[in-house]
């Protein structure tokens, strides 16, 4: 309670920074903001062209002309999200040693202005991809808010293991360059450019396994097949990431004076 009432009472210091940020990133760019559309969108045509005449009949109830496109967008673009602040996070502190050692203020501000940073991204090409889905009739209609529960529970996965990896690289830089590889290897082991079930029946229970696996195929339901997430399925992963949340912020607390000298 006394941690959220300090990033309240700091709520002008992370606006702040977030509009900073934002604008920074952009200023000298002709294009701008475009460029937070371009990336996901060329990962999704190349993997469209690759993929798309071998996956579209595997993918179970989908019969529309754009079914695999929407396929591809629902887990790219979530997973992008997902990897954004836990490929930032990594380094939050070590980017931000000489704010932290000449600043006093509550640490935790500054995942909280990365999250931010990265769902203001987020929105932008979401919200583009749904003005797609209702230009070409396939807006899934009412279930469609049903991706913002599923949204909020991979925020919390998201940013208590981003929490936890920052920490830790800070004392252990070596796990900061294995969790970049851990993550490129993670998307693949994720069902995000094929359907779960061309893989053989044992890989399918290890990939059930992968938190990430239910949250992506929700919202890939949502958005291809209309259909309302299992939210039994989804338990596991917001047990995880409550429990990722608690842990970050615990080791974050208990190091915090030492992170101050390693910086």
């Amino acid at each position: 309670m006394r941690m959220i009432q300090a990033l309240w009472g700091h709520r002008s210091f992370i606006v702040g920074s977030v509009k900073r940020e934002f604008q920074s990133k952009y200023s000298n760019s002709l294009l701008g903001a475009a460029w937070t559309v371009i990336r996901p969108l060329m990962m999704i045509i190349v993997y469209t062209v690759v993929f798309s005449q071998i996956m579209r009949a595997k993918l179970a109830g989908a019969d529309t002309p754009f079914a695999y496109s929407i396929y591809l967008c629902a887990g790219i673009l979530t997973w992008s999200f997902f990897s954004e602040i836990v490929g930032r996070a990594e380094n939050i502190f070590i980017e931000n040693a000489n704010l932290i050692k000449k600043v006093n203020f509550p640490r935790l501000c500054l995942p909280v202005i990365l999250i931010a940073n990265a769902s203001i991204n987020f929105a932008i090409i979401f919200g583009l991809f749904t003005v797609f889905l209702i230009v070409t009739g396939t807006f899934p209609g009412l279930v469609y808010f049903a991706i913002f529960p599923v949204l909020a529970i991979q925020i919390l996965f998201s940013a208590g293991l981003g929490i936890t990896i920052g920490v830790m690289n800070v004392f252990f830089r070596d796990i900061g360059q294995l969790f970049a590889v851990v993550l490129q290897l993670w998307f693949w082991v994720t069902p995000v450019v094929y359907p779960m079930s061309i893989l053989p029946s044992f890989v399918q229970g290890l990939v059930k396994l992968n938190p990430m696996t239910n949250l992506i195929n929700a919202y890939q339901g949502i958005l291809v097949n209309q259909q309302w997430p299992d939210w039994y399925s989804l338990w596991p992963v917001t047990a995880l990431s409550i429990f990722l949340c608690f842990w970050g912020v615990h080791l974050f607390r208990k190091h915090v004076g030492e992170m101050v000298d390693e910086l």
